[in-house]
C-alpha cells in the first residue's frame, strides 16, 4: 500500500502542479506506513509550495495535516474554518458529534460525548430544509423548511446552522 501511494504521489508531481486533490490518500494503508506518507505530503507541500485538498474521514489526520477544515453532511459543507477554532469551538451539532467520537489517548481525560439519534436521511432523497434536521437534537420549525447557508461567525469560521444565527 505504501509503495502504491508513493507511486501515485510521484505520478501526480510529474505535471508540476500547484494544487493536488488527495482523496483518502492514507485510508487503506497500515498505520505504521500512514505517518510516513503524511509526512511526505507535508514535506512536499512545504518544499514545492503545493496546496492540497485533503479529503478524509479521519479528523485526527485532518487536524494534523490541514490549516483549514470543511465538514460536509450529505454533500454540503456545513462548517468551515481554521483547524484550531474548529476543534476548540465546533458550532454545528454534526461537527460536535464527529469531534466527540475521536478517541482520546489519555484515559483520565474524557470528551463530552455527543450522540446522534434519529433517522439517517437518504443521500438520494435529501430532506427538505436543513439536511441534518432528522438527526438534530433540537431542530426549529424553520429547520424543517429552510436550508441554511454558510454564515460567517468569526473571521475564519463559517457554519450552516439556523440555531447559530
Amino acid at each position: 500500500g505504501g509503495q502504491r501511494q508513493r507511486a501515485a504521489i510521484a505520478r501526480s508531481l510529474i505535471l508540476d502542479p500547484e494544487f493536488i486533490v488527495a482523496d483518502e490518500p492514507v485510508s487503506m494503508i497500515d498505520v505504521s506506513i500512514r505517518t510516513t506518507i503524511i509526512d511526505l505530503l507535508m514535506k512536499l507541500r512545504k518544499e514545492l509550495g503545493l496546496t492540497f485538498l485533503f479529503i478524509t474521514h479521519d479528523l485526527a489526520v485532518a487536524k494534523y495535516i490541514s490549516d483549514r477544515i470543511a465538514i460536509m453532511y450529505l454533500g454540503k459543507i456545513i462548517e468551515l474554518g481554521d483547524k484550531t477554532e474548529m476543534f476548540s469551538k465546533p458550532l454545528h451539532p454534526y461537527t460536535q458529534a464527529l469531534l466527540s467520537a475521536i478517541p482520546v489517548p489519555d484515559p483520565e481525560r474524557r470528551r463530552r460525548e455527543v450522540e446522534l439519534k434519529g433517522e439517517v436521511p437518504s443521500a438520494i432523497d435529501i430532506p427538505s430544509g436543513c439536511r441534518f434536521h432528522t438527526r438534530c437534537k433540537s431542530p426549529s420549525k424553520e429547520c424543517l423548511k429552510t436550508e441554511p447557508e454558510l454564515v460567517k461567525v468569526s473571521p475564519n469560521h463559517y457554519v450552516a446552522c439556523l440555531r447559530e444565527k
